[in-house]
């Protein structure tokens, strides 16, 4: 019994202390804030690469996409919906997309590294090679991956006397803004 009245007589000091005063900090509306209209949207283009870069090349096929709904069918989106599907292993889907960027940039030393990549991935080697050579004068010798493409492709090329094929697998991997390396995977 002298449990239940010292509870009581805490929950009654309690409850006198509650007043609407102290609760300053509680809005009036039971519901969350709304969306900031006033701020602008990512890009989707800065979307797509950022999800490129997590390898999640399916969700960032979709983002570019949409981007290219906005921008249209830029060398920029042209190359990241291509490189996109190179991830994906749609070799015959991301060639005339990424030809396509190089045509319309012919000075953009990335479409020209990501088309390499492409070949490479084919065994177009002759040809990967001259497109690493062209991305490498293009980008003044700057750009460390597309030094590291163009190193891989000439020596794969030097090594033609080996007959036997041997099966390496590599791998996409971003370096930057819309930048590729091949690498061997573990």
């Amino acid at each position: 019994m002298y449990h239940l009245a010292a509870m009581a007589i805490v929950m009654i000091v309690t409850m006198a202390n509650c007043t609407k005063e102290d609760d300053l900090s509680l809005s009036e509306n039971p519901f969350p804030p709304g969306i900031d209209y006033r701020k602008d949207a990512v890009s989707g283009v800065e979307v797509g690469q950022r999800l490129m870069a997590a390898g999640e090349y399916e969700l960032a096929l979709d983002s570019f996409t949409r981007a290219a709904l906005d921008e249209g069918m830029t060398a920029e989106i042209l190359t990241g919906i291509g490189t996109a599907n190179l991830g994906l292993g749609r070799l015959g889907q991301a060639e005339p997309l990424l030809r396509r960027a190089v045509a319309e940039a012919p000075d953009w030393p990335e479409a020209w590294n990501n088309l390499g990549v492409l070949l490479m991935e084919k065994g177009e080697l002759p040809e990967a090679t001259q497109v690493f050579q062209k991305a490498y004068a293009l980008d003044n010798g700057e750009s460390d991956s597309i030094r590291d493409n163009l190193r891989i492709a000439l020596a794969k090329s030097e090594n033609v006397v080996n007959t036997e094929p041997k099966q390496e697998e590599f791998k996409l991997v971003q370096r930057g803004q819309g930048d590729f390396v091949i690498r061997k995977t573990p």
